[in-house]
């Protein structure tokens, strides 16, 4: 289980900071922090998933003092996937979560759902990717056509292979799926029992490199680098706590953004900080999955140009599109529906340096 945040010295705060550069804006602007006799602003927050990799920015704005430096008091804990995070987030369980922005928009496509939105986009690019054999015949998307897809339990990325499919004229009939347990994924395509498998690029493609799978028998389709616009994990809050306590939710953002500045300016010391908050694990598979998610799904050349964070509506209008290949809205959000910019930090403290 996670930690809460540790008690550490200003010095080693300002330390921390200064390794950000020009993205100190963290600490003079961050108001929540302008009184030191002020009681701290509780989160409850939630992962989506275990402390892996990819829970970086989080860990390090603990662990480097950045929620402190913002007079928050956060105490995280973990769900079982995006659809809980965001069940947790709209009963008011949780005040803000992880979760996959792509769920969220699926959780309010009903017309009873609550005004959950997201405030904060961490993957600007979705991770869902099809890892294949070459040694099995799969070479190119459309040879997947006449082999057998390895699908895990509440897979996120299967949910968009009906549009990816169409744009890339591939038959969805010609492409057997096999229903599989999520622990057994890569082991069964390692072993050959399946073909393919859907999944996350910097999971799964990683972790059978680590079984021993060679590097140049695997083929990694990025769902983006085929024309998907769907965007990854965001930070998604409560209405109500959104409306009653702003400012906390600014300067969580500030502290995510100052961590996740962090990360990518240093992986490695990122991974050490991350490894602290690990039952078990594999430094070296960490550090392969940070860098992996930084260069395909964080510091994409929307963010070089844009900052972190934000979105585009005519891109979140795409995404649209492709979910409702195999989604039917009963009321079909708009880009304010589900997004909120309101809370992010200025462009120039969201620019990556």
């Amino acid at each position: 289980m996670p930690r809460n945040a540790t008690n550490i010295s200003r010095r080693h705060v300002l330390l921390s900071l200064s390794a950000l550069g020009s993205v100190a804006f963290c600490a003079s602007s961050g108001r929540a922090a302008a009184d030191d006799d002020k009681t701290p602003a509780s989160i409850q927050f939630a992962l989506d998933r275990a402390i892996d990799a990819i829970a970086a920015p989080f860990v390090l704005a603990d662990a480097r003092g950045l929620y402190r430096a913002e007079n928050l008091n956060v105490t995280t804990t973990v769900a079982a996937g995006s659809k809980e995070a965001i069940a947790r987030v709209a009963s008011g369980a949780s005040d803000m979560a992880l979760a996959d922005l792509n769920a969220l928009i699926r959780y309010r496509g009903e017309s009873d759902a609550a005004t959950v939105k997201a405030v904060f986009v961490l993957l600007n690019v979705a991770p869902y990717a099809i890892v294949a054999r070459k040694s099995r015949g799969v070479i190119s998307l459309g040879s997947l056509e006449g082999k057998v897809l390895g699908v895990a339990d509440r897979d996120l990325a299967i949910r968009l292979w009906p549009a990816l499919a169409k744009r890339n004229n591939i038959k969805l009939a010609a492409v057997k799926q096999e229903k599989i347990s999520a622990a057994v994924r890569e082991p069964m395509l390692s072993a050959g029992q399946v073909d393919a498998v859907t999944g996350f690029s910097y999971l799964s493609a990683v972790n059978l490199r680590d079984r021993g799978v060679p590097a140049d028998d695997l083929a990694v389709f990025r769902f983006a680098e085929f024309g998907s616009a769907a965007y990854g994990l965001a930070l998604i809050v409560n209405p109500k706590f959104a409306a009653a306590r702003p400012e906390a939710v600014k300067a969580f953002i500030r502290a995510v953004t100052a961590g996740t500045q962090l990360a990518i300016r240093d992986p490695a010391m990122a991974i050490t900080d991350v490894m602290t908050q690990m039952e078990s694990g594999s430094r070296e598979l960490e550090l392969a999955r940070l860098r992996t998610a930084i260069a395909d799904n964080i510091l994409t050349d929307d963010v070089r140009r844009d900052g972190l964070g934000g979105i585009d509506a005519a891109r979140f209008e795409a995404s649209l599109i492709e979910i409702a290949e195999d989604f039917t809205f009963k009321k079909r959000p708009s880009a304010a529906d589900i997004f909120d910019d309101s809370f992010l930090p200025g462009s120039v403290g969201r620019k990556i340096n």
